[in-house]
């Protein structure tokens, strides 16, 4: 499980007016414009890590990032000045990952991700229908899939409002089974970010309600104790929380959202999303190929160890 609490911004300096990026197969290039200035080495710092870059020009900070991309081997950094520009090159550690761009932005993300799935679609499970639904859409066209929400197409398909049923004898149980329908239905599908039910409603609370999801990435949308009205307030309510979030966590990947939620951090979510679904997917390059062996088998809920045996 991989887990991701947020997603830092880099910063670029207003002073800074050329950016330039190239990607070389084995090493990448920063080009950033000086102004004309006349400058002398003494003057550019230049540091390194594995995953963070930190230029300064007469103590004055062009760019600070904490999130590369991609892994760089810092020892091999080389820099120096071309006319008026300030030239990086940084040597990959993956030469077979392609950079979109220097940082973990939310455009890089979009397009190094969209790739990286292979068609594979993506769940999103957790607590809130809501935010499950609003950060899946935000996902959704950032990647160029289709947004759907289990909620909607099973209130569609059984032509009633799912609050309906809350009060009525077996009526949770009744919605797990049609979201679990629905789920059987979109697991043949590709392209597609599905927003599923949150909560005891939904069929990712159920132990049983995953042999479906396991079609897709899952990538879990956690909010902490202290989230707004997430706070159990009853022991019971206390142990069904802990009951769906231990089916939760067989999620590939765990995003925390922290603090009240507002609609207007749903693409912050949706880019923390996939900066953890960039990294699963890079542990694991063969994990899109065992995603489709598993559906073409049936979704017979074997995953990870996928029994190839008839």
């Amino acid at each position: 499980i991989l887990l991701c609490s947020s997603s830092s911004v880099p910063f670029v300096s207003s002073e800074t007016t050329d950016y330039e990026f190239y990607d070389d197969s084995s090493e990448v290039e920063l080009r950033l414009g000086l102004r004309n200035e006349a400058l002398i080495p003494a003057e550019i710092s230049v540091d390194a890590t594995e995953t963070c870059l930190v230029i300064k020009v007469r103590n004055s900070t062009v760019l600070d990032t904490t999130c590369l991309y991609g892994t760089i081997k810092p020892s091999e950094t080389i820099w120096y000045i071309d006319d008026d520009q300030l030239v990086v090159n940084l040597k990959k550690q993956d030469t077979e990952l392609k950079w979109p761009d220097i940082t973990e932005s939310w455009e890089s993300l979009t397009d190094g991700v969209a790739q990286l799935l292979k068609g594979t679609s993506v769940f999103l499970v957790g607590e809130s229908t809501d935010i499950n639904r609003k950060v899946a859409r935000e996902l959704a066209v950032g990647i160029r899939y289709t947004p759907l929400c289990t909620k909607e197409l099973v209130e569609t398909y059984m032509k009633r409002d799912i609050d309906s049923w809350f009060d009525e004898e077996g009526g949770c149980d009744a919605i797990v089974e049609a979201e679990s329908a629905i789920l059987e239905s979109l697991s043949r599908h590709a392209r597609a970010v599905v927003a599923t039910i949150g909560g005891k409603h939904g069929a990712a609370g159920k132990a049983t309600g995953w042999r479906h999801l396991y079609a897709g990435f899952c990538v879990w949308l956690a909010q902490s104790e202290d989230a707004g009205n997430s706070k159990p307030t009853k022991r019971n309510d206390e142990g069904r929380r802990r009951k769906e979030d231990y089916c939760y966590r067989n999620a590939e990947a765990v995003v925390k959202i922290g603090g009240v939620w507002d609609s207007k951090y749903s693409k912050a979510v949706a880019k923390a999303s996939l900066s953890a679904l960039k990294r699963l997917l890079l542990s694991d390059k063969h994990l899109t190929g065992r995603k489709s062996l598993y559906v073409r088998l049936g979704c017979r809920g074997d995953w990870p160890e996928i029994n190839i045996s008839p």
